[in-house]
């Protein structure tokens, strides 16, 4: 088995000289986003929008829904396949930036992938609004030699056209016709003036688009933007959280009733209910939360696994004398989500040592050292190495060293400021009673979540291996350097029972 960041630095990435042949996946001329631009963040504004004056979501949902059941789609919305009891999916959330990074994660996830049933996207399947026009370079060209069906649940960026990309290309549904106008002076009717709306697809690219992954084999056509898929020994549930991380009560009904039963259930979800140390239950409208309902134990769920954040966690949280996954698995080709400003866990009886990450705090400190080097061409001063980000992680948290250092590596006073600037200085005790959004202020202004870089990129995907006793997840690395990208790396794993 391949080293992994766990065993070596080369296992992680550090210090290879071998590019990965992923670049001959790639168009020509491919989009480099930066969301400190004003032209991408101005039309991905309506999730401001909606926290300031009402999420409509939930409305549009029930129309798209309610279009889809007219068109014959199952009234429970369940996917019903012929599958064995033992069988294979894969799982891979956040991936359309459609750079480097995302076609870096294509030769590891179809070498992982061979022999699967299908795959799952889990949340943000197009960057940066999830227009339609953008599905042929960051969906169908990348994906176009996996030869299964893939199933989505749409994130927050997919919902900044109102799901119309999403839809067309998911679901087969045309355009929903437009709502009648809100009454004047009202919130809706400021929200609307100010509103990004579905852009106008150039149907003919669409088409071309869809050619790259047009064999029998690869097509499915999913009742909506949630749903269930029966398959072998499981039912796996992915559910729609939209533009602010909520559920709609009319979704929270179906998702209580598809949850009933002694089938053994794994959730996707397009908002985590843990992640970076946090619990977010993830509030239904009309009362209770999806955690409420993972939780049941007569609905007997043993994993969740939710995307939007941009890199892998896993929580396993006991619950009533049984154990539930919580995975972040939200590092399938986006922009990487920093690991080295978490706090130490405690959160659900689940200590640090229980806790597992891809990728290392160390490594993420030390990619985003080497990443303000550049910026700020500061390269001598900023940049840390693997080694010594390792140490000065170790120091905050008070934990032993992940990965085993050659020799001692010193922490000095610039070694303590550059991690203090990037948002992983200071004791845990200090940095346990900041305030919860200043920390996030903080970390966000100086550890920024947009960037072009280099290898290693630090992505990853899940394979899940399904048998009538028990689920085996695996999480594997894909660097965009070459011995990853040959022999993808299992950055964690942990078998499920399911009996």
């Amino acid at each position: 088995m391949a080293d992994s960041s766990r065993d070596t630095a080369a296992g992680a990435g550090w210090g290879s000289t071998e590019p990965g042949a992923y670049t001959h996946l790639m168009p020509q001329r491919t989009e480099k986003l930066s969301w400190v631009n004003p032209r991408t963040l101005w039309p991905a504004r309506n999730g401001t929008l909606a926290s300031l004056f009402g999420d409509p979501t939930g409305h549009t949902r029930s129309r798209w829904v309610e279009q889809r059941s007219a068109a014959g789609a199952p009234a429970d919305k369940v996917v019903r396949r012929d599958t064995p009891d033992h069988f294979s999916f894969m799982v891979i959330g956040d991936t359309g930036e459609g750079d480097d990074p995302q076609y870096a994660v294509v030769p590891g996830f179809l070498k992982a992938s061979q022999g699967t049933e299908f795959a799952v996207l889990a949340s943000d399947v197009i960057y940066p609004v999830g227009a339609a026009d953008d599905y042929g370079t960051k969906f169908f060209r990348p994906y176009q030699d996996y030869q299964a069906p893939i199933y989505a649940i749409p994130g927050n960026h997919d919902w900044y056209e109102d799901l119309d990309g999403f839809m067309r290309v998911f679901c087969d549904a045309p355009p929903l016709a437009p709502p009648p106008p809100p009454r004047r002076l009202s919130s809706a009717w400021w929200r609307s003036l100010l509103w990004h709306k579905p852009s106008a697809p150039d149907e003919q690219r669409l088409a071309q688009a869809r050619k790259l992954r047009s064999a029998p084999a690869q097509q499915a056509v999913q009742p909506g933007p949630y749903w269930a898929v029966d398959a072998g020994p499981v039912r796996i549930i992915g559910i729609d959280t939209g533009l602010l991380g909520t559920v709609d009560a009319e979704q929270g009904r179906w998702l209580r009733e598809v949850s009933a039963g002694d089938t053994p259930k794994i959730l996707v979800t397009g908002s985590p209910l843990y992640v970076d140390a946090e619990h977010h239950p993830c509030p239904i409208e009309g009362g209770g939360t999806v955690d409420e309902i993972v939780r049941d134990p007569a609905h007997h769920y043993v994993a969740a696994i939710g995307g939007d954040i941009h890199n892998y966690q896993r929580y396993p949280v006991a619950v009533g004398g049984r154990t539930i996954q919580y995975v972040v698995a939200g590092g399938g080709g986006a922009f990487m989500h920093a690991t080295h400003t978490m706090p130490r866990v405690s959160v659900a009886g689940v200590s640090e040592g229980d806790f597992r990450c891809y990728p290392l705090r160390g490594d993420s400190l030390a990619f985003y050292s080497g990443l303000y080097g550049r910026r700020l061409r500061m390269r001598r001063f900023f940049t840390l190495t693997e080694d010594q980000a390792t140490a000065v992680v170790s120091r905050r948290l008070g934990i032993p060293p992940t990965r085993a250092q050659v020799g001692s590596t010193r922490v000095t006073p610039r070694t303590r400021l550059v991690a203090s600037l990037l948002g992983a200085g200071g004791r845990p005790d200090r940095t346990s009673r900041l305030r919860l959004p200043v920390r996030k202020a903080y970390t966000r202004l100086f550890s920024p979540g947009s960037a072009t870089y280099s290898p290693p990129f630090f992505k990853c995907f899940l394979r899940l291996d399904v048998s009538p006793e028990s689920v085996r997840l695996r999480c594997f690395a894909a660097t965009g350097n070459l011995p990853q990208e040959l022999d993808p790396p299992v950055e964690d794993e942990v078998v499920i029972p399911l009996v």
